[in-house]
């Protein structure tokens, strides 16, 4: 990424509390469903969280893969899957999903269910901790998997603040709020979770980080940049001057005709977030 001089660090003090509490509780679950995001599968699964974590049975989750590239979607579960991951693509906004958890876990539980079996074990739950960084979807992804709405959603990171089970038809979710980790030594990871919600856009230059963006999809999907903001010709070298073209496209003005560059910024980032530039996926396997 060119241009990029921000320095993002985001690492409030009730996540040092939340990795506490997974410590504390992971004598108590057979196995840890992670939910990442699809757009970004590698920069949104954590380094700390995969550290603390690495003696349970682990699934990813490749959540809001409705916003993402199929191909590459596909791409990435075949990867988690040759490193050993039980690994599934979804959207937290289909309410069967649980289903493709629940035969999940068992598939990759299947020798722990087996010797509970044989010795006579029946009718209990496997018992899930569920975790993910912030505004993955995890919530959302709880309350279409119990029908209900056990837990507060909003679209930005760090609603979900204490602990919650929740009991379903053959396993128990351990709801645990979202987690970044204490310092980004890759500033790219960084700046892919600012891209899609999971760092607070209050702690970040938003026009910095929208003009990164837009440069990243100008070098990878111009199409996209082109079809969304009607711009014909080619997209401008400069990232500050392709954030001002698209204000431009859209409108957006302050006093004295001067470009409004924070307000596109804002939409650009939003648009992205939402799905209107298309099924877009940030990172490739080959790239790792």
């Amino acid at each position: 990424m060119n241009d990029q001089t921000t320095n993002i660090q985001w690492f409030p003090g009730h996540m040092t509390k939340t990795f506490r509490v997974i410590e504390k509780e992971l004598r108590n679950v057979d196995i840890i469903i992670e939910l990442l995001d699809a757009r970004i599968p590698a920069s949104s699964k954590n380094p700390t969280l995969a550290e603390l974590t690495k003696h349970k049975p682990r699934i990813l989750l490749l959540n809001k893969s409705d916003l993402a590239d199929d191909a590459r979607t596909k791409e990435w579960i075949d990867y988690y899957h040759s490193l050993g991951y039980g690994a599934i693509a979804l959207s937290s906004k289909d309410r069967k999903c649980c289903k493709k958890v629940v035969a999940e876990a068992k598939n990759v539980l299947k020798d722990k269910l087996a010797s509970r079996s044989e010795k006579g074990m029946t009718g209990f739950r496997i018992r899930a901790m569920v975790v993910g960084i912030p505004n993955v979807g995890k919530s959302t992804f709880i309350n279409n998997v119990t029908g209900g709405a056990p837990t507060r959603v909003e679209d930005r990171p760090g609603v979900t603040r204490g602990k919650q089970w929740i009991i379903l038809d053959g396993i128990e979710l351990l709801d645990m709020p979202g987690v970044l980790w204490p310092k980004f030594e890759d500033q790219n990871t960084a700046l892919k979770l600012a891209f899609t919600g999971s760092i607070k856009d209050d702690v970040l230059d938003i026009a910095e980080i929208a003009a990164l963006l837009l440069g990243m999809l100008r070098d990878s999907q111009p199409e996209k940049l082109c079809e969304r903001y009607k711009i014909d010709g080619a997209l401008p070298e400069d990232n500050y001057e392709l954030l001002g073209l698209i204000a431009k496209k859209r409108g957006m003005l302050l006093a004295k005709g001067e470009l409004d560059i924070y307000r596109a910024a804002a939409m650009v980032l939003d648009e992205l977030r939402g799905g209107k530039l298309g099924r877009v996926t940030l990172e490739k396997c080959e790239e790792l």
